[in-house]
């Protein structure tokens, strides 16, 4: 389903530049944005995927991963075609790459969204699978109408929306994981074709925004794993981002154009958490590994396991109202 996007500019000779992500695409006429969901038409630019999705299903908040907000609520989640990325370790490339032929695409409306998420008994609705951003005028007009209706939202982001989407979107976006894939630019530019910079700003600028924010770094053997990358990434989520933010470390394993890179060693998972910890980050979390303590929500006061957590079992038991159970520490949990 096609409409006009938001967040453009005409330039000379038909031509549009997308103002809507960091990549500000120079777009002749009939061409495609890096997205390949955003096209110039006549010099108009057109979102082609308005409605458009390939994915939805109920899923744990805590899948997102989002550990600090809502904790053991389920919530509707919905992907649709195209990214701005083009990552060689890409987990859900088969929507990432589709065309606008993708015979999984089904159209729905922002109405029908919310009386899905009401009809599963969801508690709130997750722009999730693929980048969130390319699907900004759907994703806009729906949240819009879950706030209405009492539902969360959340976008899972590469966090690469320029700010005044962002901005836009904000006073209906509740709460967003960002994926910081490496601190280091080469690695944005080589595996990502993006760049590191306006992640950092989108996750800097989340915060101020008042959006509830967590971080994901997949740890990548040999390519984002050094000490070195890792302190530095953890001090910038210190300096910039407070010492209570959840950083969730995530455990690499192959697929796509990286498929014969190994799985992440636990001992390299386990090394980025302690490295977390002696920066000061209170709430370091490790993902995809067998389960164990180190998805466990603990008091940094007095050590007791406020939520405990077993794959995607969350038991709340150590918690009350948002207070630790024990010692009555106030954590940063919505």
């Amino acid at each position: 389903m096609k409409r006009e996007a938001k967040f453009y500019k005409t330039l000379s000779d038909k031509k549009v530049q997308c103002k809507l992500c960091n990549h500000s695409c120079k777009i002749d006429n009939d061409n495609f944005g890096i997205c390949q969901v955003r096209k110039n038409e006549n010099g108009m630019l057109k979102t082609m995927i308005y409605g458009s999705t390939s994915s939805i299903a109920v899923d744990p908040i805590e899948k997102k991963p989002l550990f600090h907000f809502y904790p053991g609520t389920n919530v509707l989640s919905l992907g649709t075609i195209g990214c701005n990325f083009k990552c060689d370790h890409c987990q859900n490339y088969t929507i990432s790459t589709a065309n606008l032929n993708f015979s999984y695409i089904r159209e729905i409306t922002p109405e029908q969204v919310i009386e899905l998420a009401k009809e599963r008994e969801c508690q709130g609705i997750a722009w999730t699978y693929n980048e969130p951003t390319i699907w900004h005028e759907f994703a806009y007009d729906t949240s819009k109408l879950a706030k209405k209706s009492n539902l969360y939202t959340v976008y899972v982001s590469n966090g690469y929306i320029a700010e005044d989407p962002l901005r836009e979107i904000s006073k209906y976006l509740d709460a967003i994981n960002i994926d910081v894939k490496a601190f280091d630019d080469d690695f944005y530019k080589k595996i990502c074709k993006a760049q590191l910079k306006p992640v950092l700003e989108t996750c800097e600028l989340a915060k101020d925004l008042g959006i509830h924010l967590e971080l994901t770094y997949l740890i990548i053997p040999n390519y984002n794993d050094s000490v070195e990358e890792i302190t530095k990434f953890c001090k910038w989520v210190f300096e910039k981002l407070g010492n209570d933010i959840a950083v969730h470390f995530s455990r690499f394993h192959p697929d796509y154009k990286m498929a014969n890179v190994p799985k992440t060693p636990m001992d390299t998972m386990i090394k980025a958490y302690e490295i977390a910890k002696e920066t000061g980050i209170l709430f370091p979390y490790i993902g995809n590994v067998p389960n164990g303590d180190y998805e466990n929500t603990i008091c940094p006061n007095c050590g007791n396991i406020c939520i405990k957590r077993q794959g995607y079992l969350t038991n709340l038991d150590g918690i009350n109202k948002n207070k630790c159970s024990k010692c009555k520490n106030s954590l940063p949990i919505n």
